[in-house]
């Protein structure tokens, strides 16, 4: 079948890999309906109602490199200078609590990075050394390893400084593959490294949403779906995927409808990678899906009164588990909406050990957490606290890890994911370049 005549297509899963298969299969001129199990769109990043408040899953931040979620964003008509604010690269740390203070100035690439070390302040000239060294090996390299290794394994290779790491490379690489440096991709690391730090300077970027995630994306995807003929389901969970010759039924089951068979020409798969595999189980002919391991990503929201405000939108935090500090990034809500005045969210990233003792025992943590760093005792004792944590966040993202491809070795079926084959961790850019990919490839010979 070719793309050239309009096919009606299932995209099976709304989250954010699903939302752009969608949306460009809309713009190829097929008929799409996506299936979406939840009440909201967006996946493992979407929107809920706390307190009164629409805030997010899981605070997230994006890069200036993640062009395919950008050029996706321009599609569909979003403003993303109004919807996401755009900070220059930077680690910085509270005052007096022995952390760091770097930010890039906004000058062209490597200056920017070159500049903004030398200014940086917190760390001792070896430290600086040991970086300047690190990124001129890495683009020797080109940022390519002949085998892959650990994170950890990595730094050592390149003499990296023991305060380089904690301040530094440990958060950053915890924060973008979600995964701890002594288990993480070195590879994976250095692919993300490449398209930010190496690349030009905006690709460096931090873009960190002013509007919830729903409404950041996948609620203008269900808009431009429905002006192109389309049509989202939500609340509406695929139970079976059934081939009959060129024709694909699937079997749906919502609250109006237990046994809603519909019939289409081909179908993405788009949910995460446990329930795809389920769905492709009685394809024989198929590839494989892996069984993922996974690491969960929580968030600690605290409101406090409304005059509470940090310096900064969002500082790293010094984490030590050993000690019951768990929080590694403290984003103040109030600088990117400010109906949401005095709270702050607070990230910790491959959290399992965290969570272990409790939603109330980490809130209590975290909140004396930030008291100690920013030596406030008055955040100690916030208003209200919520933990939200999804403990299948993301996958662990380790070493020679095999991922599959978006085709499944059927015509006319095919998977889509931040888990797929790709050059990044599990990110909304791996999801969006996966669901993309999928959908250029669907009624491509497999």
């Amino acid at each position: 079948m070719s793309a050239a005549s309009s096919s009606r297509v299932a995209v099976i899963g709304g989250g954010w890999a699903g939302c752009a298969a969608a949306v460009e299969l809309a713009r190829q001129g097929n008929a799409v309906v996506l299936f979406e199990a939840a009440r909201t769109l967006g996946g493992r990043a979407r929107c809920v109602d706390i307190n009164g408040l629409s805030l997010d899953n899981g605070q997230h931040i994006l890069l200036g490199a993640y062009t395919e979620t950008l050029r996706l964003m321009h599609t569909l008509g979003i403003d993303t200078a109004a919807a996401l604010l755009r900070l220059p690269l930077q680690m910085c740390y509270p005052e007096r609590c022995d952390g760091m203070q770097f930010v890039a100035p906004r000058l062209p690439a490597p200056l920017h990075v070159l500049t903004g070390l030398w200014c940086a302040t917190g760390l001792a000239r070896q430290d600086k050394l040991s970086l300047a060294r690190f990124s001129t090996a890495a683009r020797w390299m080109d940022w390519r390893l002949d085998n892959d290794c650990s994170v950890n394994e990595l730094l050592d290779q390149f003499d990296q400084t023991d305060r380089l790491i904690r301040l530094m490379w440990r958060p950053l690489c915890i924060a973008a593959l979600n995964t701890p440096p002594e288990r993480a991709s070195a590879q994976i690391f250095l692919n993300v490294l490449r398209d930010s730090l190496g690349a030009r300077r905006a690709a460096s970027d931090m873009l960190v949403p002013r509007v919830d995630l729903s409404t950041l994306m996948p609620q203008h995807a269900a808009a431009y779906l429905a002006r192109r003929g389309g049509e989202v389901r939500c609340g509406t969970t695929i139970s079976s995927v059934v081939r009959d010759g060129e024709r694909w039924h699937l079997a749906a089951s919502s609250d109006a409808s237990k046994e809603d068979v519909s019939i289409f020409d081909a179908v993405i798969v788009a949910t995460q990678s446990n329930q795809a595999a389920r769905l492709l189980a009685d394809f024989s002919e198929a590839q494989r899906l892996p069984e993922f391991e996974h690491e969960p990503i929580t968030t600690c929201f605290l409101q406090y009164a409304p005059e509470t405000r940090l310096a900064r939108p969002f500082f790293a935090l010094p984490d030590d588990g050993a000690s019951g500090l768990w929080g590694q990034f403290v984003f103040d809500r109030g600088q990117l909406d400010a109906k949401q005045a005095g709270l702050l969210a607070v990230v910790v990233s491959a959290s399992g050990e965290a969570i272990s003792c409790g939603h109330e025992a980490l809130a209590s943590a975290v909140a004396e957490q930030l008291a100690g760093a920013f030596m406030q005792p008055s955040l100690a004792a916030p208003r209200w606290t919520k933990v939200i944590s999804e403990k299948r966040a993301t996958f662990s993202c380790t070493p020679g890890l095999s991922r599959p491809t978006n085709r499944t070795g059927i015509p006319g079926l095919a998977i889509a994911g931040d888990y797929t084959a790709g050059d990044y961790p599990a990110t909304l850019e791996s999801a969006v370049r996966s669901g993309v990919m999928a959908a250029r490839t669907l009624f491509a010979a497999s």
